[in-house]
C-alpha cells in the first residue's frame, strides 16, 4: 500500500485556515469559533470511513499519523485501499503549540462525537486533547489537561467531553459546543482520584480497595448523565458527570472489578465494561461486566452496588481483552482479545459468552486485535492490529500486545452475528531509524457519511 496524502484542495485549505485558527488562542482554554468548513475538500466518495492512528513518531516531530480509509475500498480489497494521510506532527502539532504552549506526543485514543462532525484525539504521552473537523481533517482546537490524556469520551448529547488524565490521576471535563466549534477545560468539574473520598467515606485510592486510581477509560451512559471510570489498579467509580464538581455516586473495589478496564458499550439498558491486562502486575486478564444503567442514581449507593453481573472471566488463560463493539443491532457484544488473537461473543439477552473464533490464519498469523468498531450496516468489523513493537500496554516478556501485521484489520460478520472471519489487512508501514518496524496502530473509529 502506498499511502495517499491529503488532496491538494484540502491541504491548501488547511494551510490557509491555520493562521486564522492559531490567532484565536494562545492559552489553555480552548478555541473561539474559527471557520472550519473547508469548501471543496476532495475526498473519495464512500458510504463510511475508517479512521485509525499509528502511535509511532512521525518524521516531523513525534505527533503520530492518522489514516482515513474509504470503507467501501476496505471491504473490497483492504490491502489495496489507499487512505488520506494526516501527519499529526504537522499542522495539528503547530496548533497545539500555539494554543497550549506545549507539543503533543503519541496519539492513543480516537473518538467521534455523536453527529460524527468531529474527531477527538487524546495523546497518551502528554496531556493534549485535539479536536479535528472530521469532514476536512482540519485541527480546530487543542487543550492540554496536564500530565497524560489517556482517553477522551464525548457525551452523547455533545455538551461535554470526559478526559481520563491517567498518571495525573484526575477525571476532567471539557465543555463542548460542536456546532460552534468551541471547547474549554472546566477546571471546576475536576475530581482528584488520588485524594478524594467516596460516598461511603472511604478513600478513593486505598491500598486494599483501589490501589492505583489512574483512570483508564471513561464511558458515558447514553443519557449523558453518568460516567463509569475504569481504574488501572482495579475497581470502578461511577460519577454524575453533569454535576460541578463531578460527584461519585457508585464505588466498586478491586475485588469486584479487576484492573485495566477500557472502553464499554451500552445496549438494552445494560452497560458493558471490560477489564484486561497490559501492566506489569497484570499482564494478562480478560473479564466483562454488565451494569443495569437504570439502577445508577444521583443519590449515592453503598459500595459495590448496583451489583454488576460478571459475564466472563478468563484471567488465568493468557488473554488480554481491550476493545468491544455491538453486533447484530445490539444482540451481541464482540470483545477483542489481543493476546489470544480471538473474538469472544457475548449474547446480550443471556449475558453469557456463547461463542468465540480465532482471527489468526492465512491473512495474519498473529493479528493482535486491539480497539474495534463496526460498519454502519453491521456487516463488517474493523480493528487496529498491533505491531511487533507496541508502544503502550505491552509487558516485556509477556508480549501481550505484540502482533506480526501492524495495520487495519477487516473482518466479515457472519449472518448469525456469532461468527466472523478476518478477510483482509490494510498494512501500515513505519520504520524507525534502524530500519525496524515501529508502526503501532491503536485508536480507531468508524465514521458514517
Amino acid at each position: 500500500m502506498k499511502p495517499r496524502p491529503l488532496s491538494r484542495t484540502s491541504l491548501a485549505a488547511v494551510i490557509v485556515a491555520l493562521p486564522l485558527v492559531l490567532a484565536l488562542s494562545a492559552g489553555n482554554g480552548g478555541a473561539a469559533s474559527p471557520p472550519h468548513a473547508v469548501a471543496g475538500a476532495a475526498f473519495p466518495p464512500a458510504s463510511f470511513e475508517v479512521w485509525v492512528m499509528d502511535q509511532s513518531d512521525t518524521a516531523t516531530d513525534g505527533g503520530g499519523t492518522l489514516y482515513v480509509y474509504p470503507g467501501d475500498a476496505l471491504t473490497a480489497d483492504a490491502a489495496a485501499a489507499e487512505p488520506d494521510v494526516v501527519d499529526l506532527g504537522g499542522v495539528a502539532r503547530a496548533l497545539c503549540v500555539v494554543q497550549t504552549g506545549t507539543a503533543p506526543k503519541r496519539p492513543h485514543m480516537l473518538m467521534l462525537n455523536k453527529s460524527h462532525s468531529y474527531a477527538i484525539v487524546s495523546f497518551v504521552a502528554t496531556g493534549h486533547v485535539l479536536f479535528l473537523d472530521a469532514p476536512t481533517r482540519t485541527p480546530i482546537a487543542c487543550i492540554d489537561v496536564g500530565e497524560q490524556a489517556h482517553a477522551a469520551y464525548p457525551s452523547p448529547d455533545e455538551s461535554y467531553v470526559i478526559v481520563a488524565n491517567q498518571n495525573g490521576k484526575l477525571l476532567q471535563r471539557i465543555r463542548s459546543d460542536f456546532t460552534a466549534g468551541t471547547f474549554a477545560l472546566d477546571d471546576a468539574a475536576t475530581i482528584d482520584l488520588a485524594a478524594c473520598a467516596t460516598p461511603s467515606g472511604a478513600a478513593c485510592e486505598d491500598p486494599a480497595l483501589r490501589p492505583d486510581n489512574a483512570p483508564i477509560c471513561p464511558v458515558v451512559t447514553a443519557d449523558a448523565r453518568f460516567t463509569a471510570v475504569t481504574l488501572r489498579g482495579g475497581g470502578l467509580l461511577v460519577v454524575d458527570s453533569r454535576a460541578t464538581p463531578m460527584t461519585i455516586v457508585a464505588e466498586y473495589d478491586a475485588a469486584t472489578i479487576l484492573p485495566n478496564g477500557c472502553v464499554g458499550v451500552e445496549t438494552a439498558g445494560k452497560l458493558y465494561i471490560n477489564s484486561g491486562g497490559g501492566t506489569v502486575l497484570t499482564p494478562f486478564a480478560a473479564d466483562l461486566y454488565a451494569f443495569d444503567v437504570a439502577a445508577f442514581s444521583t443519590t449515592p449507593s453503598p459500595p459495590n452496588t448496583p451489583a454488576p453481573t460478571e459475564v466472563f472471566s478468563y484471567s488465568a488463560t493468557g488473554s488480554d481483552t481491550h476493545g468491544c463493539v455491538l453486533i447484530g443491532g445490539g444482540a451481541y457484544v464482540w470483545v477483542a482479545d489481543r493476546a489470544a488473537n480471538r473474538i469472544i461473543v457475548v449474547e446480550v439477552a443471556s449475558d453469557e459468552a456463547v461463542a468465540e473464533f480465532s482471527l489468526a490464519g492465512n491473512i495474519s498469523g498473529d493479528p493482535a486485535p486491539d480497539l474495534i468498531d463496526v460498519s454502519p450496516d453491521g456487516g463488517w468489523v474493523f480493528m487496529a492490529l498491533r505491531g511487533p513493537s507496541p508502544l503502550t500496554a505491552n509487558v516485556e516478556g509477556a508480549n501481550n500486545a505484540v502482533g506480526s501485521s501492524p495495520g487495519l484489520g477487516v473482518a466479515r460478520v457472519g449472518s448469525d452475528g456469532r461468527s466472523g472471519e478476518l478477510v483482509g489487512v490494510a498494512p501500515i508501514t513505519h520504520l524507525g531509524p534502524d530500519g525496524a518496524v515501529t508502526a503501532d496502530p491503536h485508536g480507531l473509529a468508524v465514521r458514517s457519511l
